[in-house]
């Protein structure tokens, strides 16, 4: 891999795409430090002091949203809304016809898709921010922090913090797409990795204050061995072989190649872990708007005792099976194998001993069933790494960077980036078959 980006950049062309892509990131982060206008700076970062070590559901949303959250930033949101919306408009091609037929035209219908995943992406910053703006402002944000981090709270105020932030997400989206079209790897990926990659630092410099070297060099031995396994897994794949018959059209022969359909143990990539912890955080933000007066009702005393914290029995056993569950359920939202039949049928391809049409849909949809159990497996036991781990070391579960999203994230983002630039360079250092 040092390789790779060693002779990417001794390329003119490629360095400038490598430095082009490393400034945006940079400007990026410099983003995620700048305070919002109306937000008490000194404020926000004494109930970050106060809350540190409370091991609460926001600090586990604060490791995944690159710091910039809790310092209500102008990148306070990040690149969540336009995942969210990536998510809903992907989840509404297989509900709505015209965006199922919008899929299916090509490149024109792929661009109007993203058009109207850019405009959820507006209309979701909005809510979001007004919901961090009305939380910050009634001091749920920081749970026991009394200082006042909205000093003016005035309706012009508001209306400008919900305003930066939003055209926060505007910007953070046009620079994403700045990188995929003049940088390296897709834009969005690296401003999610940097986001991620950017609390890695602090989060062991604060293992290490709080429970000293030795436990320091255990976590960075463990976190070596878990991206070597998350590697592995991830570049695992069963190969279906097809073969496609040959045919004569006019004077030429098509057809008679052979090739395979690669169906990933990871199939559903990072998106289920995403829709279990948003599916848990729910029932915490409800109960968290209720205020002091009705803690002891029973519903929220409930999600206080057992939803909240993070390394108890019974939210982890109910982060397991949600993410076990979404996992088969975006895979078979995803990966179609009646489509993928009926392709193979109309080009005269066929699976060797499986007969064509619906026979091979049976065939893959039993492939996707028994390779899919221990991808979910996987995904429910690295999200459940942290929770296990630093309950053992006794540090607080938002504060282990190797493991669920954080590593999935930067694991799959940092593969994916090495292949393009090594395409690049095959481009560019074709040899041939003579020296």
């Amino acid at each position: 891999m040092l390789t790779a980006f060693a002779r990417a950049f001794r390329t003119p062309d490629l360095r400038r795409k490598l430095l082009f892509t490393i400034a945006i990131m940079a400007l990026f982060r410099l983003g995620s430090l700048i305070p919002t206008p109306g937000i008490s700076y000194p404020a926000v970062q004494q109930c970050i002091k106060e809350t540190a070590s409370s091991g609460s559901l926001v600090s586990l949303v604060n490791l995944f949203s690159g710091g910039s959250l809790l310092q209500l930033s102008v990148f306070a949101l990040g690149i969540m809304p336009y995942i969210t919306a990536s998510i809903i408009v992907q989840l509404l091609t297989v509900v709505i016809p015209r965006f199922e037929a919008l899929k299916q035209e090509g490149q024109q219908g792929t661009s109007k898709l993203t058009q109207y995943t850019r405009y959820l992406t507006i209309g979701l910053a909005i809510l979001q921010s007004t919901t961090l703006v009305a939380t910050a402002r009634g001091g749920a944000l920081f749970s026991g922090c009394s200082a006042d981090i909205v000093p003016n709270d005035s309706i012009v105020t508001i209306g400008m913090m919900v305003i930066v932030m939003t055209a926060g997400t505007g910007l953070i989206m046009w620079l994403g797409e700045l990188i995929t079209d003049k940088g390296i790897g897709n834009g969005m990926s690296l401003l999610i990795f940097t986001q991620i990659a950017a609390t890695f630092p602090s989060a062991l410099w604060q293992i290490k204050q709080s429970q000293g070297w030795a436990a320091f060099i255990v976590v960075l031995l463990v976190g070596f061995v878990i991206v070597a396994l998350v590697v592995l897994v991830e570049q695992s794949q069963r190969r279906v072989p097809v073969q496609y018959a040959k045919r004569m059209i006019g004077r030429r022969q098509y057809g008679g190649t052979s090739t395979y359909i690669p169906i990933k143990v990871n199939q559903a990539g990072v998106i289920p872990v995403i829709f279990a912890s948003s599916l848990l955080y729910l029932p915490a933000l409800v109960a968290q708007f209720q205020g002091p007066s009705k803690a002891n009702v029973g519903w929220v005393r409930f999600v206080n005792d057992y939803l909240v914290r993070g390394d108890h029995p019974l939210y982890m056993a109910a982060y397991f099976l949600l993410i076990v569950f979404f996992t088969y359920f975006y895979v078979a939202i995803t990966f179609n194998p009646d489509e993928i039949a009926d392709n193979m049928k109309k080009y005269g391809g066929f699976i060797p001993g499986i007969r064509a049409g619906r026979p091979t849909a049976e065939y893959l949809d039993y492939i996707l069933t028994r390779i899919t159990l221990p991808g979910a497996l996987y995904l429910g036991l690295l999200s459940l790494i942290p929770l296990i781990a630093l309950g053992l070391i006794g540090a607080n579960a938002g504060n282990f960077p190797f493991g669920g999203t954080s590593i999935l994230i930067i694991v799959g983002v940092g593969l994916e980036t090495v292949k393009q630039i090594e395409s690049q360079l095959q481009q560019r250092h074709y040899e041939g078959f003579l020296r």
